[in-house]
């Protein structure tokens, strides 16, 4: 029977993969394109030999304790290193890494802290794995320049604060996984410069206060999750400025339906995406029931539009957008009719079918670095421990989306013009035969007399 590594290096070369000669111990080299894997062999320390034109280094599941400046070239591609004891990262070790764009450092428990500028100049890195790690805090500017970056893995840490710009420079970041963390507050400039955020999680933490405008620029984010958190109540403006939203998942907080949900509930009524329930707690009388649920005389002592239109023109004057409880006058055949604001939701096309192409994973990628993402059309995702899920509601059922958009029907006038139009016309008609004859008369009158 062959050992492990002489297995390992057969099945390589059946499969036509050329091996290198110039390989660490323990480790399997080959080319095309140049990797190394010394993954799984209790090394306590990186290993000396790397091939300095490796694109691809597997050093998973070991017992690797630092990493410093040397340890890697910068020719370096994909670089995995999660479930190690690593504790510190020398600054510069991965300073001129500008082909870099997968790094992987997940699962290092004892990993508390990061220098501010450990991940500056990886102008092309893609996905950031820091989950599960002993962060209790990201100092600042640590993401400055990665502007490349797709995917940020931070769940599973100790954070208790982000602060304000911490994101500034995603430009691209699309995938942002901040659950199972200790945030307690979301403030106004906590996701600024997130545009094109689409998918934010944010479940099960302490979170209890969230600033009306903490999603400001999150004009893209289809996906929220803040369910298992201690929010007690969110303004409707606030999720106002997600007009992309589409899934939002808000269950297992202690919500209070009292008049401080007032405008909560009218924004659930607007909203056409899925939700989760929304639990009250108190009062008393509301125990148990699901807000969305309620109606307008389950709030007696409140006033649900005036709170509503006041609070959401003050948001929408802020940032900058026109303000849908307001209705606008479109002048029809005369008459001024009032189109009615759309509803909180992503705008449709209505004519073309969406076609999305999923991201596949490479043949030697041992575990998930990104989401593959089922058509949204179908099925609502699930990301309560960051990977791929295919149910939809918070009791694990799949549920599919209706359609929103409606059949689409020809345009015409109303019938009332229509009908105007035509009587019009025909009682015109004779009018027109007669001068007609007329005329026709007095010409052949006039050439018998000649």
């Amino acid at each position: 029977m062959f050992k492990r590594g002489c297995g390992l290096e057969f099945l390589l070369v059946l499969c036509g993969l050329e091996l290198s000669w110039s390989c660490p111990r323990h480790c399997i080299c080959y080319t095309a394109p140049s990797t190394v894997s010394c993954q799984a062999h209790n090394f306590l320390s990186v290993p000396e030999g790397i091939p300095v034109d490796s694109e691809r280094i597997f050093l998973q599941n070991n017992k690797i304790h630092r990493l410093l400046q040397g340890h890697f070239s910068s020719n370096t591609v994909t670089l995995w290193i999660y479930s190690n004891n690593i504790s510190y990262i020398e600054p510069s070790t991965f300073h001129g890494f500008t082909l870099l764009e997968e790094l992987d450092l997940g699962d290092n428990r004892h990993l508390r802290s990061l220098a501010e500028d450990t991940f500056h100049g990886l102008s092309r890195l893609k996905a950031l794995h820091l989950y599960h790690c002993g962060l209790s805090s990201l100092p600042n500017n640590i993401f400055q320049g990665l502007r490349n970056l797709q995917y940020l893995y931070l769940q599973d840490n100790h954070l208790k604060f982000l602060q304000d710009d911490t994101f500034m420079d995603l430009h691209n970041l699309s995938h942002l996984f901040l659950h199972g963390n200790r945030l307690w507050s979301l403030n106004q400039n906590t996701f600024r410069g997130l545009k094109a955020l689409d998918r934010l999680l944010l479940h099960q933490n302490k979170i209890e206060w969230v600033d009306q405008l903490a999603f400001h620029d999150l004009k893209s984010l289809t996906t929220l999750y803040l369910f298992n958190n201690s929010l007690t109540e969110v303004s409707g403006p606030c999720l106002d400025m997600l007009p992309s939203l589409e899934y939002l998942r808000l269950n297992d907080n202690p919500w209070s339906c009292d008049c401080k949900a007032v405008s909560l509930w009218e924004w659930l009524k607007r909203f056409r995406g899925s939700t989760s329930s929304v639990g009250c707690r108190v009062p008393q009388n509301m125990i148990g029931k699901d807000m969305k649920e309620l109606h307008k005389e389950d709030f007696p002592n409140c006033s649900p539009t005036i709170l509503n239109s006041e609070s959401r023109a003050q948001t929408n004057n802020l940032s900058g957008t026109v303000n849908p409880s307001m209705n606008r006058g479109v002048a029809v055949g005369g008459q001024t009719h009032i189109v009615h604001p759309s509803r909180p939701g992503r705008s449709r096309n209505c004519t073309k079918p969406r076609n999305r192409a999923s991201k596949g994973k490479g043949d030697n990628e041992v575990h998930d670095s990104t989401e593959v993402m089922a058509d949204k059309e179908d099925s609502s995702p699930d990301f309560t421990d960051g990977r791929k899920h295919d149910h939809t509601s918070p009791d694990g059922t799949v549920t599919l989306r209706k359609q929103k958009c409606p059949p689409r029907t020809t345009v015409r006038p109303p019938s009332g013009v229509q009908q105007a139009n035509n009587r019009a016309s025909s009682s015109q008609f004779p009018s027109h035969v007669s001068a007609l004859f007329v005329a026709l008369l007095a010409i052949i009158t006039d050439y018998i007399l000649r």
